[in-house]
């Protein structure tokens, strides 16, 4: 039986402002209907597109987050949000800065020297100012996470300016990770897999995801952009998953004792297996 009512793709964009409408921030819906049975949508494309004012116009990051705050506030049932950004950096970030090995500590870290989502800045704007605090937060593109090398293509997330980064969506996104948490209530999502490997039945849950090992399996409609059918594949794959009962192995993938120790800070990519 599925865990949860709905699954929640996002093509993330560190684009612009917080506040910019970015036709890159795309969110799918794959909702799962009585019986267990993900609802196909037209065109097989078994996912609908959710879009602000309403069905029109393209998502800020702000008022996505707001969006996803007050959705996951009024939801009694569970929801599973896969996200296509990082959510922690490399043991070789945490090395450099003297970070405690712990999730929550750094993402207070982060956001107190990266404030993306501040009004009127940018990812470019603090990366490129010797006086933000930013620069004493800095990384290495040859810096990558356990998931990042165990996953073959996926990039570092300090590998800005190449076609393909994550670099940007993850200094841009991790304030409003925070955000939800403090807004929906730490105690009532769980960020996988820092808060535990296993979700706690009833959480919703966020986590990061690859659409690039599901968009290959999904035909693309002809009307969708590449982060439309990132989207899209995201949210059908966890629907699937979940149907399916894979979902369960996802959350556990095969690591040895001490790789788990490491990604329970640097985090894991859903659906990645050694």
């Amino acid at each position: 039986m599925p865990h949860f009512v709905r699954h929640l793709g996002i093509d993330y964009s560190g684009a612009g402002r917080a506040d910019a409408p970015l036709t890159g921030l795309r969110l799918f819906e794959a909702a799962t209907a009585p019986g267990g049975i993900a609802r196909a949508r037209p065109r097989g494309v078994p996912a609908r597109e959710l879009r602000p004012n309403p069905g029109r116009g393209h998502w800020t990051r702000r008022r996505l987050a707001e969006w996803l705050m007050g959705t996951l506030v009024e939801s009694p049932e569970p929801i599973l949000v896969g996200i296509d950004h990082g959510f922690s950096f490399p043991e070789a970030y945490f090395a450099a800065h003297e970070l405690p090995r712990e999730w929550h500590g750094f993402l207070e870290d982060f956001c107190r020297h990266w404030p993306t989502d501040a009004p009127d800045t940018t990812v470019e704007d603090l990366r490129r100012s010797s006086a933000a605090g930013a620069a004493r937060r800095g990384g290495d593109a040859r810096w990558r996470r356990l998931a990042e090398i165990r996953s073959g293509p996926a990039k570092s997330v300090f590998h800005f300016d190449v076609p393909g980064s994550v670099a940007k969506s993850t200094h841009a996104g991790l304030p409003w990770i925070r955000a939800i948490g403090e807004r929906v209530g730490w105690d009532r999502i769980h960020v996988w897999p820092f808060d535990g490997w296993t979700p706690r039945p009833g959480r919703h849950v966020l986590a990061e995801v690859y659409p690039a090992r599901w968009n290959h399996a999904m035909l693309r409609d002809p009307t969708h952009t590449p982060d439309q059918h990132d989207a899209a594949c995201v949210a059908a794959a966890l629907a699937e998953a979940d149907r399916s009962g894979e979902l369960e192995s996802l959350f556990k993938p095969k690591l040895t004792r001490s790789e788990q120790a490491q990604a329970a800070y640097e985090g894991w990519i859903l659906g990645v297996q050694p």
